[in-house]
């Protein structure tokens, strides 16, 4: 018969093994990108417009879109998002109805963004005839992430003990009181994830943008939320599918441009969460 010491060392081991082979592949990867792509940046390349069919220049439109489209994704899913997990924690009641919500949000969550593309293109481009244009993708980039916040916004809502909202209420606090001081504060960093979570996938997203906003070739920056503009995914799938003669070091050096964008999202997040993880009082 197996120890318990000896159980925990192989369970131990088995667990150590799991985390290698997943780091190691992501490392590795990470790694070739970085690279092949090093050597194309330069602030050139991050600073100036496409010229010759995008085979020079720079990749500025694509970055700006990508941005622009990121923090537009945000104001969309953010409030809608965030409120929705706040109803569903703080008000609604455990019914039917609730329990069917959680299940469409869990499903919406794993709908293909391909999917979130054709309904955005319906809806907003020629139902709504917001045209292909930043508030279109927007709007579709905002629907795609809706799932992921309102999971995880949820979550972190129903971590912050009970005792907070009863006392609170017992010295004299309305519901909407205890959840604005007392529930949210505690909650923010669970929120917060989420959030980025959902704007890493939305940043990473190519179909849905494919559909609503990206252009194939605009060698200017956008002026207004009805124009079209070029975005990093959409223009990566371009430059490695579709554009004969690209060097491949430009298309690792903006593969490397948009890992670096994600990746920094996760870093601004972790470092916000530390900060309030260091707020908390349990």
């Amino acid at each position: 018969m197996i120890s318990r010491q000896t159980s925990q060392k192989i369970a131990f081991t088995l667990l150590t093994l799991a985390a290698f082979v997943v780091v190691v592949p992501i490392v590795l990867v990470v790694g070739y990108i970085v690279v092949q792509g090093a050597g194309a940046i330069s602030w050139e390349f991050l600073t100036a417009m496409p010229r010759e069919g995008m085979r020079e220049g720079g990749i500025l439109p694509a970055v700006v879109g990508t941005v622009v489209l990121t923090f537009g994704t945000a104001i969309v899913a953010m409030p809608i998002g965030i409120g929705a997990a706040i109803y569903l924690a703080e008000y609604a009641r455990d019914t039917w109805l609730t329990r069917l919500i959680r299940l469409a949000i869990i499903n919406l969550a794993g709908i293909p963004s391909v999917v979130y593309g054709l309904f955005g293109l319906g809806l907003f481009v020629l139902f709504l005839n917001f045209g292909t244009s930043i508030l279109a993708g927007s709007l579709t980039l905002g629907l795609l992430t809706l799932p992921v916040v309102i999971s995880t916004a949820e979550g972190a809502i129903l971590s912050v003990p009970q005792s907070f909202r009863v006392v609170s209420i017992s010295l004299g606090g309305t519901r909407w009181q205890t959840i604005r001081h007392q529930v949210l504060p505690h909650a923010l960093p669970g929120i917060i994830t989420g959030v980025i979570l959902g704007l890493e996938r939305a940043a990473g997203e190519t179909a849905p943008i494919l559909f609503t906003v990206a252009a194939f070739y605009l060698p200017r920056l956008p002026h207004s939320i009805l124009d079209q503009t070029m975005a990093l995914p959409y223009h990566l799938y371009v430059i490695s599918t579709q554009v004969p003669g690209m060097p491949v070091e430009v298309q690792f050096g903006t593969a490397l441009v948009l890992l670096i964008l994600v990746l920094s999202f996760n870093v601004i997040a972790t470092i916000i969460r530390s900060h309030f993880r260091r707020l908390r009082q349990w």
